[in-house]
């Protein structure tokens, strides 16, 4: 395949998101080259992989610097991610018959809604957390649980290897779930750290023997790269709570798409989300008045 500018938007966009977010790289990047640019699903999944290899150490290496990364979880994580990663490209490869395209898309669909589903309990969970008690320590305190971490480990890098997606969407979640102590930042921090070990070790495996197109990758570098440093500098700028529903709605529209849902469905899944955001907008707009402030107003009422 040769250079495609518009590979390289795309590429530029999600790493925006990535940047922004610190998750759906995977998620978006690998539906966007199969349904709106046709590439063959293996030769998607190889090169979205080793196109994040240049991705995650922008944001991993900032969290470094802050000393919001468990460096102990870390090393328990990539333990059972590294290799788990390098054989998910093995399975992928073994079970690669010819009709196994169709096969991979219908499982990245079904694994963009598990993400999709992901994100909206990290967000659940972070709601209860600020709602909750203080937090820990500190990020070096967390008592580690070696065994369900290394667990972790590998349920991420088996899916990261055989589809590019779940190393910062499922897997963050999982962390969330059983280390609760964790602040947002050591979370985020923890897991695009050790995210770096896992997506080398995956990409090696599709170089070697995955569907590698340089051409295909050469293009999605030159527009993530510049695109993951954008995000990161705007990141404080642009919440959270903004961008994580369009990510969710981005993820469930390309996950029906991939597992050949109707225009009509999607579309309605797009009208429905965009009713619900204009309805949630609509009461955080509404102006709320106080007691005091309702009493003033009746006070200054002219009387008859």
């Amino acid at each position: 395949m040769d250079f495609d500018l518009g590979v390289t938007l795309a590429g530029a966009l999600v790493g925006f998101v990535v940047g922004l977010t610190g998750m759906g790289g995977g998620a978006l990047m690998t539906p966007i080259l199969v349904l709106l640019f046709g590439i063959n699903p293996l030769a998607a999944v190889s090169s979205d992989v080793v196109a994040a290899v240049a991705m995650k150490p922008v944001g991993g290496a900032v969290h470094l610097r802050r000393g919001t990364v468990n460096l102990n979880l870390v090393r328990w994580l990539a333990l059972g991610s590294v290799p788990a990663a390098f054989a998910g490209v093995l399975v992928l490869r073994a079970i690669g018959a010819p009709d196994f395209a169709d096969r991979l898309k219908v499982l990245l669909g079904v694994v963009l809604l598990v993400a999709a589903g992901a994100i909206v309990a990290k967000g659940v969970l972070q709601a209860r957390r600020r709602a909750g008690a203080d937090e820990t320590e500190g990020v070096h305190a967390i008592p580690i649980r070696p065994g369900r971490t290394v667990a972790i480990g590998v349920i991420g890098g088996l899916v990261v290897g055989m589809t590019s997606v779940g190393s910062g969407s499922l897997v963050i979640v999982m962390l969330m779930l059983l280390y609760p102590a964790l602040s947002s930042n050591e979370l985020v921090g923890t897991d695009l750290v050790q995210a770096i070990p896992l997506v080398v070790s995956a990409a090696v495996g599709h170089v070697l023997f995955g569907d590698l197109q340089l051409g295909l990758t050469t293009a999605l570098l030159v527009g993530s790269i510049p695109g993951v440093y954008l995000g990161a500098r705007v990141s404080s700028r642009a919440p959270d709570r903004v961008i994580r529903p369009i990510l969710v709605i981005v993820l469930m529209v390309s996950a029906l798409k991939l597992l050949g849902a109707s225009n009509v469905v999607v579309a309605s899944i797009l009208a429905g989300a965009g009713l619900g955001a204009l309805v949630i907008y609509g009461s955080r707009r509404a102006p709320r008045m106080s007691p005091q402030s309702s009493r003033r107003s009746s006070d200054d009422a002219p009387q008859p």
